[in-house]
């Protein structure tokens, strides 16, 4: 496979096969996702794995815990268009594919709490940055995770990248055993996606080129 084709098959998979994965295979992805770009080689990311055993005591853990407020922002509080309608249209793409309507908020509630399951993945990472970083280093822990899900991609494997995760920093931390100075990001879901899943058939639009880019 190569780095177009990665690309073009990589999508956020919300439904996902129990196939286990073995720590070998996630610990040669994170080595190779290392040699992501880094201004000044500082390398801010901090990786937590949770696989197979571990998945099975963190889920246990997470049902005995309460959601926190935001860790950050996920979204500014008044978005813009072309940004707002985009992401309200992949959300209405993906109900409308599990039949969930607009007004059926206990099906839509049901739907995101699939999130703290990893939508039933085996396995997945937790990312984090020392408090002290800033947008430059934000952005090196995003190149990274992209290069992480692409060499996923190639290895066969499914990814979902989660925000909704920072919701549940302070249950996250201590499971994990993160410090006081380090911030969650992220979750990525690591596994196999379950190709009869239909809200896996859903696939987002993208702005034609004319929209966000332009020659001068």
């Amino acid at each position: 496979m190569n780095v177009t084709e990665a690309v073009n098959r990589r999508k956020s998979v919300r439904a996902f096969l129990p196939d286990p994965i073995s720590n070998e295979t996630i610990e040669e992805l994170l080595t190779m996702a290392s040699r992501s770009p880094s201004g000044g080689n500082v390398q801010p990311w901090r990786i937590y794995v949770v696989n197979g055993e571990s998945m099975t005591r963190f889920r246990e853990f997470l049902s005995t815990r309460e959601p926190g407020a935001p860790s950050y922002d996920i979204y500014p509080p008044k978005m813009p268009e072309p940004y707002r309608s985009s992401r309200y249209k992949i959300g209405e793409d993906m109900y409308a594919s599990i039949g969930v309507a607009r007004d059926d908020k206990a099906g839509r509630f049901e739907q995101f709490a699939k999130n703290l399951d990893f939508f039933g993945a085996p396995a997945a990472i937790f990312c984090f940055v020392d408090r002290i970083m800033g947008p430059p280093q934000w952005s090196d822990l995003g190149m990274f995770l992209q290069t992480f899900m692409l060499l996923a991609q190639e290895a066969g494997l499914d990814t979902c990248p989660q925000e909704a995760w920072c919701v549940h920093e302070a249950a996250v931390s201590e499971f994990v055993g993160a410090p006081d100075e380090q911030q969650i990001f992220c979750g990525v879901a690591l596994g196999t996606a379950d190709a009869d899943a239909l809200i896996n058939g859903v696939e987002s639009a993208r702005e034609p080129l004319d929209v966000f880019a332009r020659f001068v």
